[in-house]
């Protein structure tokens, strides 16, 4: 039986060999034509370790980027290389300022309609806090009068309260058409084309595209503006990362002062984000620096939006409806209570 055993492991490992080495030749033809295309053969970059702006920050980039290689392929990353592309070729702008752009256009065509919309239900949500509240109260009221005729036990009332407040949550939820759900949105269809976006950045200066690789490359290495001229190196100068570390932590921080009692939840939340904010810095200053821009450029639209997003005259034209905790004069109370956090007079 062992000895039946042992052969049916060899025959296995035997099988895996034979695969992987047909694979290994697979990719070789496939290098080999990508070469030849054209008629002459070209230099092709190869992807490289990414090497930081010095003390070894290279190679702590190394596990962060070889997490993203099983994307490096997929089809919404060609896809937005392709359309980072062709908006470069169409619109003539050197790359810093088409990575720029693309970012805008990002943003405003498909976040900020998510935005609105998320406001729009966040709302809703707070002006029926008071008649959630007044219904639970009448509730609690009908299942104790209820709970002594029928002799319920306290759990079985905490049992009946909540199922019947779900449901009454609930019917209010589809009467104005404010599920949480719907607030979620943004997060769920911002962070995925972010990660696409970056990757396909990635792939760009790295040379590896489904075609014009090198020549895509060739023109980031000039591509870049002021200190940052080659988009394909990190920023040495660790501009853009701490820039955009900040940035990040003003919006965190602008989102922290929407509301003065917030929930331990809440608070963890506020907590990790800034933490995020804070290990992205090193993160951007080993990537290359049209990754950087393009997270500095996006955080920069994000601000924007949310300062925009607080304009009542804005908040008008997008349906957005008024809130008690609404202000006809945010942008005042927004340094006030920014003066009030630092503790200054």
């Amino acid at each position: 039986m062992r000895i039946a055993v042992s052969k049916m492991a060899a025959s296995t490992f035997a099988g895996s060999l034979a695969v992987a080495s047909a694979v290994r030749e697979w990719r070789a033809v496939s290098r080999f034509r990508l070469l030849c295309r054209g008629g002459g053969v070209r230099t092709l970059a190869t992807p490289a370790p990414f090497q930081g702006g010095g003390g070894g920050g290279g190679a702590a980039a190394q596990p962060f980027w070889g997490g993203v290689e099983s994307l490096a392929s997929s089809a919404p990353v060609v896809f937005v290389e392709s359309g980072i592309v062709a908006l470069q070729a169409a619109s003539g702008l050197p790359w810093w300022a088409a990575l720029v752009a693309t970012s805008a256009v990002l943003r405003t065509g498909l976040t900020l309609p998510l935005a609105v919309l998320q406001y729009r239900v966040l709302a809703k949500l707070e002006n029926l806090q008071p008649e959630i509240q007044s219904l639970a109260k009448e509730l609690h009221c009908e299942v104790s009068v209820y709970g002594k005729q029928l002799g319920w036990s306290e759990k079985e009332k905490r049992f009946q309260f909540k199922r019947n407040m779900r449901r009454i949550v609930s019917n209010l939820y589809i009467r104005d058409n404010c599920h949480p759900v719907k607030a979620s949105l943004l997060v769920l269809v911002q962070m995925p084309m972010w990660v696409f976006v970056s990757i396909a950045l990635r792939n760009l200066s790295i040379g590896r595209t489904a075609s014009e690789g090198d020549f895509i490359q060739e023109q980031l290495s000039t591509g870049g503006v002021l200190w940052f001229t080659d988009l394909t190196v990190p920023d040495s100068t660790w501009i853009m990362p701490v820039t955009l570390g900040l940035l990040n932590l003003f919006i965190i921080e602008l989102f922290a002062l929407r509301k003065t009692e917030i929930s331990k939840l809440q608070k963890y939340i506020t907590h990790f984000c800034r933490a995020v904010s804070v290990l992205m810095i090193p993160i951007a200053a080993t990537a290359p620096s049209c990754i950087a821009l393009y997270w500095l450029s996006s955080s920069f639209m994000g601000l924007s939006h949310n300062l925009l997003l607080r304009s009542p005259a804005f908040r008008r034209l997008c349906a957005i409806p008024q809130t008690k905790s609404h202000s006809d004069t945010p942008y005042r109370d927004l340094i006030s209570a920014f003066c009030a956090k630092l503790s200054i007079k």
